[in-house]
């Protein structure tokens, strides 16, 4: 990794929709869109000046999927180095074309704009939506989505060379439908903490594991959890709560959130493995929950997305204690803007929290 490139200047072949800019030109470039009607072009505009202005720290906020949102302030260095890190990765070379089509809000397409600076892309960006191939016919090199964007993108994505897609977990059904793409596809593993993805998972090949990004390492603690080394990202070990299994030096499979595992009757349950279990069984979207139980501890619950009561569910495929033991329907998931389901705040709508 080329170490002496910094976030003070940007690469010679770096374009932003067609025109290339310097740090001055993008500063009146800001000025205009923050002035403007648009919120996404406001977003873009606020981050730019944040971007380029002399500190060496720029402000972030976590998502909120999992907790509070959190804002902490984040070196620049580190975003830029994670940038390097992605170029290395996926070879992307200077005069590649990139599409940002995330909300500036949160990291997934503030570091899209940071890799177009410091790797020399030329950078169109489109206000979100759930389809943002549809209304395009210019072919990218480069990518970055959410699961209900490339759900509604695989006709389009052979107009896309690589694609990486994260902010909430991608279903069995979307990754088989994936397999005959031309499109390299993968699905990312990190957080604003890590300044975007340290792991990605190659979904277009049927691959299994995450592997981690140059200059990352990888651990667990005594209880399976992530344990992060990025020198190039942050000082201190990153801890994360996200069990997983190691299967080498710099890959692993992503199992579940360790604050999220459901204790019923002494046996642990993760979520995320009982919602692949019974993704084929229901049609409307749905997430697995708890509530307390006076005999077991906590029983597992759950929670779908519609406005009416679904046909008789079938689980006795599933172990008898793993079953859930009620169902409750909302209209709408609370979701963050990438689309990832606020499920406190959901599980609140149902007066269980």
């Amino acid at each position: 990794m080329i170490k002496d490139i910094t976030y003070r200047k940007p690469h010679s072949s770096f374009k932003l929709d067609g025109v290339f800019y310097d740090n001055t030109s993008l500063l009146s470039l800001a000025m205009v869109y923050v002035e403007c009607n648009d919120d996404y072009l406001v977003s873009l505009g606020v981050f730019i000046q944040k971007w380029v202005d002399p500190n060496h720290e720029i402000s972030l906020q976590t998502s909120g999927s999992t907790g509070v949102p959190k804002t902490f302030l984040m070196s620049k260095q580190s975003m830029v180095n994670s940038a390097l890190a992605t170029g290395s990765y996926f070879k992307l070379i200077p005069g590649d074309s990139a599409l940002s089509c995330l909300p500036f809000n949160y990291i997934a397409a503030k570091m899209m704009f940071v890799r177009a600076y410091t790797l020399g892309l030329e950078l169109d960006c489109i206000n979100p939506s759930s389809t943002p191939l549809e209304s395009l016919s210019k072919y990218y090199n480069f990518c970055a989505m959410v699961p209900l964007q490339l759900e509604k993108s695989i006709k389009f994505l052979h107009r896309i060379k690589t694609l990486i897609v994260g902010g909430a977990p991608l279903s069995t059904a979307l990754m088989e439908k994936l397999k005959s793409s031309n499109s390299n596809v993968y699905e990312t593993f990190g957080m604003t903490e890590t300044v975007s993805h340290i792991a990605v998972k190659n979904i277009s090949k049927s691959f299994s594991l995450f592997e981690v990004l140059p200059s990352i390492s990888i651990a667990v603690d005594s209880q399976d959890r992530l344990l992060i080394e990025a020198p190039e990202l942050a000082s201190n070990t990153i801890k994360t709560n996200d069990l997983v299994h190691l299967h080498s030096k710099t890959t692993f499979e992503w199992v579940g959130r360790f604050d999220a595992v459901i204790n019923s009757g002494g046996v642990k349950i993760s979520p995320e493995q009982l919602e692949q279990q019974l993704e084929g069984l229901i049609k409307k979207r749905f997430f697995i929950s708890s509530q307390k139980n006076a005999m077991l501890g906590s029983i597992v619950i759950l929670v779908i997305e519609s406005a009416t009561t679904c046909e008789l569910l079938d689980f006795t495929s599933i172990a008898p204690l793993k079953r859930p033991k009620h169902v409750y329907y909302v209209d709408n998931f609370i979701e963050t803007l990438s689309g990832k389901v606020k499920r406190q705040e959901t599980l609140a709508l149902v007066k269980l929290v």
